[in-house]
């Protein structure tokens, strides 16, 4: 009699060191498992829900302001430093690891409304409601050791006093150009002092700028008039400019495609433009429920944060119209600025409380050196949740965020306005002649009109 035997050379199974992981044979034949798809939709509620006990986003605040917090800049040199500025003329330079004051820049005599840092990271650019722009050298000794007190103080480098006060400032990515926002839009040189170029089209001021990052003499800019404007330093006039219908606060362009920008409006949403074409919005982005104050991308140009007048900050998808993530706690009053990190881990946002505070980019994500293995099962437990994200109870789960109760009441309110309106469309179209009535559609609706 013959009896078959399965035999392995102990070569294969036998561990050489007592360190080693266990050697684990698999048959994929699925013939094997009838019971492997609930398994793994097991596994993605539970790393559903284990997503939302470990969501712990606030890291911590940083004090010492005396005033709102009205503009930041971050050093694209320097990944632990963040420049803030404030309502009473004070200017810091943070260290976000150890969240303690650096050095302080002082002699803004009223608000400062815009900080820029150069490209080579070596120069602080300030402007505020004083008529002055100011150029600080970064102390770099200072930045290396974070343990000086915040006793030191920066003499500026040069101070250029000009006819009206700034709103805004931004440095150009390539170059030595910076350009202010006020009475008009000016374009100064680090040696000069007075502007190079300026541009005006109308008398209303102007309230935000943005170079953009892949061409050097390109930037953006908002006014008071509610207008979009793109402005080409070759050429003497505006390239491109469209009038919505309420003002737009802030403007940032998507560092990995610069065509494309966001511009964050007064009427609580956000909405995206390529460059190339003003006429029609890209995308929508609803869901804060005042005006959005700031907005910053992220560096890896897939998504983008946003701070408002409600008092949240929310982190938007480039491309998708809701949050998927939303910041607050009760002591943070209106946001007034917001910032990226350079490495995209962590969120800062600037509020009306005098406080700094560090929020992570991804509220469940865990700091600190991670082992290989934990490493691979996170990205598995993503994994998991992506293949089984649209099925109810998980849905509901990685959808669900806690709202403070005047911006859920206040949510209410809008979902109610809009039913209304939709309603009342709804019914003006049906006992209308067929074609008299036209409805634009959501991306173009807040647009007026395209300026050329």
């Amino acid at each position: 009699m013959k009896i078959k035997t399965l035999s392995r050379p102990v070569d294969e199974y036998t561990r050489e060191r007592s360190q080693d992981l266990q050697v684990v044979f698999h048959n994929f034949d699925p013939s094997l498992r009838p019971m492997e798809k609930a398994v793994e939709y097991k596994r993605a509620l539970t790393a559903a829900k284990l997503e939302k006990i470990f969501a712990r986003p606030f890291v911590g605040a940083m004090d010492g302001h005396r005033d709102g917090v009205s503009c930041m800049a971050k050093n694209p040199n320097y990944l632990k430093g963040i420049f803030s500025a404030s309502m009473d003329g004070d200017i810091r330079l943070w260290d976000i690891s150890s969240r303690r004051t650096v050095c302080q820049f002082p002699g803004h005599q009223g608000a400062v409304r815009g900080l820029t840092v150069s490209t080579d990271g070596n120069v602080l650019v300030s402007c505020g409601t004083d008529c002055t722009v100011r150029l600080w050298k970064v102390p770099r000794p200072t930045l290396e050791d974070s343990s000086v007190s915040s006793e030191n103080f920066i003499e500026p480098a040069a101070e250029y006093v000009w006819k009206n006060a700034f709103w805004a400032v931004d440095h150009q990515f390539e170059g030595e150009l910076f350009a202010t926002a006020g009475a008009q839009l000016e374009i100064w040189n680090h040696n000069r002092a007075s502007p190079v170029q300026s541009f005006q089209w109308g008398t209303d001021s102007v309230i935000s700028v943005r170079f953009n990052p892949g061409e050097p003499d390109i930037l953006a800019t908002s006014a008071s008039d509610r207008s979009i404007t793109i402005y080409d330093l070759r050429m003497s006039s505006a390239a491109r400019r469209i009038i919505m219908m309420t003002k737009t606060n802030s403007i940032a362009w998507n560092p990995m495609e610069p065509m494309n920008l966001t511009a964050a409006n007064e009427d609580g949403s956000c909405y995206s433009f390529d460059g190339r074409k003003m006429d029609e919005a890209k995308c929508v982005h609803k869901d804060h429920v005042s005006a959005v104050m700031d907005i910053d991308f992220s560096p890896t140009g897939r998504e983008f944060v946003t701070g408002s007048y409600d008092r949240s900050v929310r982190i938007f998808p480039y491309n998708g119209g809701h949050s998927r993530e939303i910041y607050h706690t009760k002591r943070m009053q209106r946001v007034f600025c917001v910032k990226y990190s350079c490495d995209a881990t962590y969120v800062l946002s600037g509020s009306d409380d005098t406080n700094l505070r560090l929020w992570k980019a991804k509220a469940s994500e865990q700091l600190g050196v991670i082992l290989p293995r934990e490493q691979k099962k996170h990205e598995y437990n993503e994994a998991v949740k992506n293949r089984y994200k649209h099925l109810p109870e998980v849905k509901r789960i990685v959808r669900h965020r806690h709202l403070p109760k005047p911006i859920y009441k206040a949510l209410g309110i809008i979902r109610t306005v809009n039913d209304s309106k939709r309603r009342k469309e709804d019914r003006r179209r049906a006992h209308s002649a067929p074609g008299t009535i036209v409805t634009k559609p959501l991306r173009q609706r807040r647009i007026i009109k395209e300026v050329e």
